[in-house]
């Protein structure tokens, strides 16, 4: 039985997560996961089940709101999904074969790059003028108004063949470890094909909802996915998700990524402890 503290515990936890999932365009199961194997002592696939839901809640939040502002990239973000639903399925379905203590070890290992990687970008202030815009875009290309800039921005996607495999690799993720696939959708498109940070991110919260739905059928159907839990959760993702939308549209994200770093760097060590 679930307690009230514990209900109001996970509301405002999944406010925290909407912000950032929306802002950064990961989902939030970074997070999400971590919380209900450390806090609420779930076995490893009931953890993922949930975070799984909660990312389409976030997906679903923020998703008609950026396309309609054209942060989406929705051919390029249709381009890229067919990989990573496949891999998602691909995903949920060696999760039911491993064991939860080599779960939890491989998500503490790859909590730890992603937290270094995002700390030596907010400690170097990367800013979207590093990224080389042009006055046309290609068949996979697009536009939108920066508000921060006060200016429309105008860009050509690269490499997208090869974000491809990247993409079916991303899908494995969030089946196989509850994670949305944008902590690799995002520096893919960012760094790979050239999209700027804010419609890369915009992109893949468009993406991460339909490869979550695609893995957690198999979780449906295992019986893993709790009500108690997940109601509340999904609450407070779809508050801050669309709170989190006003900080996408305005403001820088180094500070974010500065903390979101240190946060995953605190978790990865937590849950690799708990592993052994």
């Amino acid at each position: 039985m679930i307690t009230l503290p514990a209900i109001i515990i996970l509301v405002l936890f999944g406010f925290f997560i909407g912000i950032l999932g929306s802002v950064m365009g990961v989902g939030g199961g970074v997070f999400i996961v971590p919380l209900l194997v450390l806090s609420f002592h779930l076995p490893m696939q009931n953890a993922i089940a949930i975070s799984l839901i909660a990312i389409i809640a976030t997906s679903s939040a923020v998703a008609s709101v950026n396309v309609e502002k054209g942060l989406a990239n929705i051919r390029l973000g249709i381009y890229l999904e067919t990989a990573m639903a496949i891999g998602s399925i691909v995903g949920a379905l060696i999760t039911n074969i491993l064991p939860g203590k080599l779960l939890q070890f491989l998500f503490s290992i790859f909590l730890f790059p992603i937290a270094l990687s995002m700390y030596l970008k907010a400690m170097k202030g990367k800013k979207e003028e590093n990224i080389q815009q042009t006055m046309e875009k290609n068949i996979f290309g697009g536009s939108f108004f920066d508000a921060h800039k006060n200016s429309h921005t105008i860009y050509s996607a690269k490499k997208v063949p090869l974000a491809t495999f990247f993409s079916f690799f991303a899908g494995g993720l969030s089946g196989l470890l509850g994670l949305g696939g944008g902590i690799i959708q995002v520096p893919v498109m960012n760094l790979l094909c050239g999209v700027p940070i804010k419609a890369a991110a915009a992109t893949s919260n468009f993406m991460i909802g339909v490869s979550a739905a695609a893995s957690s059928i198999i979780f449906l159907k295992k019986g893993y996915i709790l009500p108690l839990l997940t109601v509340p959760l999904v609450v407070g993702v779809l508050a801050g998700s669309f709170a989190g939308i006003h900080f996408l549209y305005r403001a820088k994200s180094e500070k974010i990524q500065m903390f979101f770093s240190i946060l995953v760097m605190i978790v990865g060590i937590r849950m690799l402890i708990k592993s052994f």
